[in-house]
């Protein structure tokens, strides 16, 4: 900030034909709310959703308790990142946040943002890490990287134990949560 401007970052999205991207993003205050079972599932459903409504292959996913990464390629030429983000992000917020309101007030707290037209939410503010893959090999170093996550933190020995994560299904050990394209995979 400087002289009282407000800093915002500016996330920018490129919507190119044929590129696959490596989605981050993060809950509300690094909160770990996908330590909960329930919230992974909204996940989940949000994800199969978005893929069906906005037409791409999903390659690879970790969900860690705070943040999700995502590698997906849109199989349109005429598509929207955002738009793909925001189908996968608010239908769970919404959901958490409507389960919280309900049955759980005081974990509420952990989202309230202390504005009025939005006194909770479940995402960080803004995009996100959004990065175009155009080369295979990148696109493999970047799969073996947010598969690897788990193991960096130390919550489990090897990646396909975590189980909200693509590393088992890669591994031709099972499927996760959620099936992802590996047919379409450029390799």
């Amino acid at each position: 900030m400087r002289d009282g401007e407000r800093y915002r970052k500016l996330c920018r999205r490129w919507n190119a034909p044929g590129h696959a991207h490596a989605l981050t993003f993060s809950c509300y205050r690094q909160t770990p709310l996908l330590l909960e079972a329930r919230f992974c599932g909204y996940l989940i459903d949000a994800i199969e959703a978005a893929r069906s409504r906005h037409a791409f292959d999903l390659w690879a996913y970790v969900f860690m308790p705070e943040h999700v990464h995502l590698v997906l390629c849109p199989k349109r030429d005429d598509y929207s990142i955002a738009r793909i983000l925001q189908s996968i992000k608010q239908p769970v917020a919404r959901k958490a946040i409507a389960l919280l309101r309900e049955h759980r007030p005081h974990d509420l707290e952990l989202l309230a943002t202390g504005q009025r037209t939005r006194p909770y939410q479940f995402w960080q503010k803004g995009g996100g890490y959004d990065r175009n893959l155009t080369n295979v090999e990148t696109l493999i170093k970047t799969v073996r990287y947010i598969h690897r996550n788990p193991v960096r933190r130390g919550l489990v020995e090897t990646a396909e134990q975590w189980l909200h994560s693509s590393a088992a299904q890669w591994e031709g050990i099972r499927a996760g949560p959620i099936v992802v394209d590996r047919g379409s995979f450029p390799v």
